[in-house]
This record gives structure tokens, sequence and C-alpha cells, in this order.
């Protein structure tokens, strides 16, 4: 998910994520169990009493001792072995079963693992305010890296099942459908009861953003049905998270083929971010490189080539814990900025190549909304404002939201009441951003923790 503006969103003093310096292995998926035949074994009859058994009855009976029970033979009472139910070890399809089923506890599959380039011992640091820094990484436990491991390896289920129905004549509805039912359903969280979103779910509203429009577009109830034709480009971009861990990955489809040097563009300036990517790399330095890559492509349209151009105004960012958006952005074009990256830090890698002008502007319509959590319920007059934002702070926080997530909740009659606490700054409305009509745009982004001693891009698939 873009950051549009550098002001857009604040970070409190105590809402750094937590970070762990332990690397993990990446743990082998579960095998299928091996089912085993039972047969009869040699001399025992069918009903599991064997012959010694009948030999004895006989003899029993034929002697003068008395018989127990008025005559009868006394049987043997055999426990039957339970046979134990094979738990589920394949995700089905569609993506299903919670993923804690499908893995050992607290054990999911690794990122994409990076060593750092330089390993020279004499650049270590050892100032105070690199002290209290290192003081903050012991924070990145296991817990951490389980969290977001988990969350990034439902991205990859959920994604790899979207793209078999990412084709022409498939509407935007019935993908928003099946990326926030499958991200439901692995996270083992419905997300309709009071504070069940928070535990984990979706980071933010569903982006499902086509041609010109380049960020922050998703279907809204009842509005009019959008469907997916042959010469569109489609960028999806949807976030998970666990206990807040937020993994934000978005990749582009188009059934042209034409389209793929837009594609290639972008994909290969992403790689080149995370390539730059690390522990006191200049941001400014990551940008210059990701538009020197992007840039130096052309795409060829109606019997007409034109260059692919970085957009200008939006950028990747830092995430922080229930914040999709923190206080670090990393530009698609050569910046000034003198922001470092720094180790412990968790990094939405993103870019966006356009068509057009490159530079994108607020359309009509409702994306989404964000609570600020810096305003309260003074200046609210509404009992409804009052209501709808005691629901907005029990089931998301500070977690962008949409007008689908609410009314999966069963919220209904909200637009009054949003329309007040919008009004009033308590809540942000965000709107779709849009580049010149009769361009294309494309994006790929991927997740990056920068860990002690190596960068992991956690929501690294073999898709991309």
């Amino acid at each position: 998910m873009g950051s549009k503006t550098p002001d857009d969103h604040r970070q409190g003093p105590n809402e750094s994520p937590k970070h762990s310096v332990i690397a993990s292995s990446n743990p082998p998926k579960s095998a299928a169990a091996s089912g085993l035949t039972e047969s009869a074994v040699e001399g025992e009859a069918e009903d599991g009493d064997d012959d010694d058994d009948l030999q004895s009855g006989a003899n029993l009976k034929s002697s003068n001792d008395p018989v127990p029970n008025n005559g009868e033979k006394k049987k043997r009472k055999r426990t039957k072995k339970k046979k134990s139910k094979a738990a589920p070890e394949q995700q089905t399809s569609p993506p299903r079963i919670p993923l804690s089923t499908l893995f050992p506890p607290d054990q999911y599959p690794t990122g994409q693992i990076i060593p750092y380039a330089d390993h020279n011992e004499n650049l270590q640091r050892t100032t105070a305010s690199e002290l209290r820094h290192l003081s903050a990484v012991t924070n990145m436990d296991t817990t951490f890296l389980s969290d977001y491991r988990q969350a990034a390896e439902i991205h990859r289920q959920v994604r790899s099942h979207v793209r078999t129905l990412a084709h022409p004549g498939v509407s935007l509805t019935t993908l928003a459908d099946a990326i926030e039912d499958g991200v439901r359903a692995l996270t083992g969280h419905p997300g309709n009861t009071t504070g069940d979103a928070l535990k984990a779910g979706l980071a933010f509203p569903t982006g499902l953003c086509l041609n010109h429009v380049g960020a922050h577009w998703t279907p809204n109830p009842g509005a009019r049905e959008v469907v997916l034709q042959h010469d569109d480009v489609l960028k999806v971009d949807f976030g998970v998270h666990v206990n807040g861990r937020i993994v934000d990955s978005a990749f582009t489809v188009a059934a042209n083929p034409v389209y793929e040097p837009l594609l290639e563009a972008v994909r290969a300036a992403t790689d080149m971010g995370l390539k730059e990517a690390g522990i006191d790399a200049r941001i400014s330095h990551i940008s210059s490189a990701i538009q020197e890559v992007m840039e130096s492509y052309e795409v060829t349209l109606n019997k007409k080539t034109v260059p692919v151009k970085a957009v200008k105004n939006i950028t990747g960012h830092n995430i922080l814990r229930y914040k999709i958006h923190g206080d670090k952005q990393v530009p698609f074009v050569k910046s000034t900025t003198a922001q470092r990256m720094e180790e412990g830090d968790v990094f939405a890698i993103e870019t966006f190549g356009s068509t057009g002008k490159a530079f994108l502007r607020d359309d009509v319509g409702v994306y989404g909304y964000g609570r600020n959590e810096h305003v309260g319920t003074a200046g609210l007059h509404y009992a409804s404002a009052k209501g709808l934002l005691k629901t907005i702070d029990e089931n998301f926080g500070t977690l962008v939201f949409s007008r689908r997530y609410l009314e999966h909740l069963g919220v209904r009659n909200y637009h009054l009441g949003m329309r007040a606490l919008v009004a009033s700054g308590a809540v942000t409305c965000y709107q779709p951003l849009v580049d010149v009509a009769g361009s294309y745009i494309a994006q790929f982004e991927h997740t990056v923790l920068l860990r002690p001693n190596c960068k992991e891009i956690i929501s690294r698939g073999d898709d991309y």
C-alpha cells in the first residue's frame, strides 16, 4: 500500500515494532501421513478370538469342573484400538485451512535471506545512541519472526489462488471476496466479532486498481460492478497482519502480453530497491537506483513507443505495529532526503511505473478510512458518530479499513456518522489515486525485515 505523503501518518513515541535477533531456518512442511492396513494375524479368527481360546472353551465344557455363568463361556474383553484422525496436511483450493493446523507451532517458512554486503568488524557502532537502539532490537524475539512468517505464508497462499481467478471476465468484487475470505480463513480469525480483526486478518482495504488508477481503489458495497477485460492492467495490493505485524505485498497481472515490458520494468525496479535496502542504507541512494532501473525501459502501445516513468508523488514506506505507514518514505525518484534505514526497521519496498504523467491525483470515491488516534470524541454531536467511533476503536484501532470491512461486522446505516467523524478529524478518508486517463500503471511490492545479521524479504515467493 503506497504512502502518498510523508506527513499523512505519524509515529507515536512507543510504537516501534518488536524485532528478533534470532535467525531461523526454513522449517519443512509436513508430509502426508502414510496409511497402515490392518490384516488378520496368522492363527487368529476374524472376530478377534484365536484358536487357543476356542480350544480352551471346549475343554471347559467337557470337564467336570463347574462352569461359571450357567455354563456360558466367559468371553475375554478386547479393547478396540482407536484410529486417530489424520490432521489435514495440504492446503485446499480455495485456501480455507488455518495455517496453525498445517505447520508446527510457531514454525512458518522463512522469506528470502540475504546477507549484508559489508562485514567489516571495524565498522561496529558503539555510540550511546546505537547502544540504545540495540537494546530495542532485543525485542526481536521468535514471536516477532513467527508472526511475520505466518502472515507472509498466508499472503503467498492467498495470492496463489487469486492468480488462478484473475482472468478476463471476472468481477473485481469476486477477486476481493476471494482475498478477504482466504485471509480470514487462514488466520483463523473471521473478524465478525468484536476485537477479532485486531488479533489477525486484513491489514488494510484490498486494492484492485485498473489501468490509470495507481492505488487506493477497492470495490464498495452497492457500487457498479467492474469486470476485468483483456486489455486491462490490474494491480493487486493487499496486506495480512498477525498480532499487528503487517506484511504488505503487491503484484500486477495483464492478459495482453503487450504490457509485459511495463511489468518487467517495475518488477526490476522493485528488486533493485530490495537489493540496495539494508542497515545504514541511504534512502536517497535507493531512490536513485530505483529510478535509473525503471526508466531504462520502454513499452510500445498502439504502435507508439513510450518510456516507463517512475511515479513521483507516492512512495514506499516503513511499517510499524498496527500502522501500515511509518515515518520513513522511500521515493521512486531521486531525492535529497537524509533518512537512513536502521537495524530493526520493517520496510515495504514498492515501485509504481506509469506510461502517463507519473503524477497521481485524488479521484472521486472512497477507498477506506483510518483512525486518527490523537483526536477524541470532543465536538461530536451525533450519537451515531460516537457509537461508530467506538466500533472502529474496538475492531480496527489504527488499521485502515473499508466499507466492506464495516459491513462484514454487521454495521449498517453508518454514512452520516462517518461523515461527522471525517469532518471532526477523528477519521481520515482515503480516495483513489489516478494518473491521466488512457495511461497504464504497474506495481510490485515486498516487505523486508532488516535483521541484525541479514535482511529477510519476508513476502518473497516463487511468483515474484
